[in-house]
């Protein structure tokens, strides 16, 4: 796919607001020991961003967080106003364990594949967030992944293309998108609700910097419909 300039990103419509990190930890109040690096708290310092992730910053479940395909989770404030009053609660930057509380990167702004600078680095979307189990212990609030999952406003994973620190008052702004590529939301949607859409799914399957794990499932369900 070519990757064209994006002007409107370039004219500074995006911003860090925080920069997240946090060490795995038990959840508390679970009956049995939950670890999670889910619990984040804002950095004022620089940190390092390498291909694999934040200097700082861990995850507990290797097989299903982290790697150079997720290495930072990112999600736009905006969603943040309609899960404050949806749990009726007041909630801080890096609430749903993202790395980047950001603005102007809102799911059906953004395109699988898009290319960012932030800070020294330079970070390509992979894939939508995965809603995990832990968004609901953390917050004692059993719905909460399924109203992720449903609404699509799950946030985004970013790859990193280029190492180097980042910090709060990092410049981002997007450099690069493809407008043939799929918005974040709309691959969510395949993903979560569009489960029978060959089509949808071949369509993002051809989107090249789709992430492996992406890759891999829908490529099962795609030979599941084509053979059954």
């Amino acid at each position: 796919m070519t990757l064209t300039p994006d002007r409107k990103q370039d004219e500074g419509n995006t911003a860090v607001l925080a920069v997240n990190v946090g060490q795995p930890k038990p959840l508390p109040g679970q009956k049995r020991e939950v670890m999670s690096g889910i619990v984040k708290h804002p950095v004022s310092d620089a940190v390092f961003l390498s291909f694999t992730g934040m200097t700082g910053d861990a995850q507990a479940d290797l097989v299903h967080h982290g790697g150079p395909d997720k290495a930072v989770c990112v999600y736009d404030y905006s969603r943040y106003p309609a899960l404050e009053q949806l749990m009726d609660r007041k909630l801080d930057w890096g609430a749903f364990g993202e790395n980047l509380t950001v603005e102007g990167c809102a799911e059906e702004m953004v395109r699988i594949g898009d290319v960012y600078e932030l800070g020294q680095a330079q970070v390509q979307v992979s894939q939508p967030r995965q809603p995990c189990f832990k968004l609901a212990v953390r917050y004692d609030y059993k719905e909460l992944p399924v109203y992720f999952q449903e609404s699509g406003h799950t946030g985004f994973y970013f790859r990193v293309l280029q190492e180097g620190e980042v910090r709060p008052s990092s410049i981002f702004r997007r450099i690069s998108t493809d407008p043939a590529s799929m918005t974040v939301l709309e691959a969510n949607w395949i993903m979560h609700q569009g489960k029978q859409d060959a089509e949808g799914i071949r369509a993002l399957l051809a989107i090249s910097a789709l992430s492996d794990s992406w890759r891999q499932t829908l490529l099962k369900r795609l030979d599941n419909l084509e053979n059954t």
